[in-house]
């Protein structure tokens, strides 16, 4: 039989394990830790690829590559298209649009200053603050973007949306353009720079090819979950004792 005892202890080692990832939140691999593919600069070539079509969701897009891309780097923020919050994507009628994933490479990855930063992505967007200015010169703004990443193939969007902030990725694809008459006209583009900033300087990326090159911290991703299933064991284990089990 489960003891009182064994039962506050669950409680408040959940408790202090949720407290911990909180303020730990997901920790960016250190420097030594990141391979030296990541720290490349992305790729954009020319591309003799015709505009097709693909459907999803019940809607068909037209899509319509400008150049072949590939990119190599560091997620250290991400947006799931598919989250409960997100209504624009729906409003949208937008499903090829699986996730947002915001990547670092080159000179922020050699100084070690994305350690120092913190991130956020929104609906459509990336976020980076700086705590002071000397750090803020040392990152490269022109090392960081906002993936936008399209694909039917439902293999690779189970994969791209398995992405943990801290993992190292490489993709392939092509930047493009996408579009539908779903309802009404709906299109957007993509950057096709990375010096670029603001409304429009994200890219828009259809994937051919996507990997996970090294996870990040399995342990913190998975905190919270752990913590928050000890707390409903220890309540559930806690209205579970006999009634003259002692509770103080």
């Amino acid at each position: 039989m489960v003891s009182p005892r064994f039962v506050k202890t669950l409680f408040f080692a959940s408790l202090a394990l949720l407290v911990a990832a909180w303020i730990k939140g997901e920790p960016l691999p250190a420097p030594d830790a990141v391979l030296a593919a990541m720290q490349a600069a992305p790729r954009q070539t020319a591309t003799g690829e015709a505009p097709f079509s693909v459907e999803t969701g019940g809607v068909q897009y037209q899509v319509k590559p400008l150049y072949a891309y590939e990119l190599n780097g560091l997620v250290v923020s991400r947006h799931d298209a598919e989250t409960w919050w997100d209504f624009i994507h729906k409003e949208a009628s937008d499903f090829l649009n699986v996730t947002d994933l915001c990547v670092v490479w080159g000179e922020n990855l050699r100084n070690g200053v994305y350690q120092r930063l913190s991130y956020h992505s929104g609906q459509f967007t990336c976020f980076v603050r700086w705590e002071d200015a000397e750090t803020g010169a040392l990152f490269r703004m022109d090392a960081l973007s906002n993936n936008h990443l399209l694909t039917v193939n439902p293999a690779l969007a189970k994969k791209i949306r398995s992405v943990r902030i801290g993992d190292q990725i490489r993709f392939r694809g092509y930047l493009a353009e996408y579009s539908h008459n779903h309802g009404f006209a709906f299109k957007r583009g993509t950057s096709t720079t990375r010096d670029d900033s603001g409304n429009g300087a994200c890219e828009t990326v259809y994937v051919e090819s996507f990997d996970i090159v090294r996870r990040g911290s399995t342990f913190w991703a998975l905190a919270p979950w752990l913590g928050w299933l000890g707390l409903l064991l220890a309540i559930i284990g806690w209205f579970a004792l006999p009634p003259h089990v002692a509770r103080d």
